[in-house]
C-alpha cells in the first residue's frame, strides 16, 4: 500500500512540476521567430504607403509562421485604418496573411469628438485602450519596433 501512495504522490508530484515549468500559450506568446510592431503616427499618404509595403515586405522575407507583423496606429496616423482610406484593399489583404491592425481608442475617441461621430474603421482593425501602450507591450514581448 506504501508503494502505491509514494508511485502515486510521484507521478502528481511529476505532473504539476512539468505544469509549473512549461509556460502556458497565451494570445501574447507565438511561436513565430521574428515579431515586428510597426508604427504609424502621421497622415502623410506615402508613410501610409510605406508601412503597408514594410508589412508586406516582411511577411515575404521569412517562412509562413516565422513572423509575425503588428501595425498600431495613433494620431493622425489613425486615417489608415478608416474603412474609407484609399488602402483599404491593401489592408484586408494583409490581415488575410497575418498582419494585425490595431488603432488606438484614445485617438478614436478624440477624433469622434471633433467629427461629431466615431469614424467608421477597417474591419480588420482592432480597438485597444492606448497605441502607445500596445507598442510599450509588444516591446516588452521581445517584438521589434519600426517607425518607418
Amino acid at each position: 500500500m506504501l508503494k502505491f501512495f509514494r508511485s502515486t504522490l510521484l507521478a502528481i508530484s511529476s505532473l504539476l512540476f512539468i505544469s509549473v515549468a512549461t509556460p502556458a500559450l497565451s494570445a501574447d506568446h507565438s511561436l513565430a521567430d521574428y515579431k515586428y510592431v510597426l508604427h504609424i503616427s502621421d497622415m502623410d499618404p506615402s508613410k501610409q504607403e510605406l508601412i503597408l509595403n514594410n508589412a508586406r515586405n516582411l511577411l515575404d522575407a521569412y517562412p509562413p509562421g516565422d513572423v509575425e507583423v503588428e501595425i498600431v496606429a495613433y494620431g493622425p496616423g489613425l486615417r489608415l485604418m478608416f474603412a474609407e482610406n484609399v488602402n483599404a484593399q491593401r489592408i484586408d489583404s494583409l490581415s488575410q496573411s497575418g498582419v494585425r491592425f490595431t488603432a488606438c481608442g484614445n485617438t478614436l475617441k478624440g477624433m469622434a469628438k471633433l467629427l461629431g461621430e466615431e469614424p467608421k474603421l477597417n474591419a480588420a482593425a482592432t480597438v485597444v485602450p492606448g497605441g502607445i501602450v500596445r507598442i510599450g507591450e509588444l516591446v516588452k514581448q521581445g517584438y521589434i519596433y519600426v517607425k518607418p
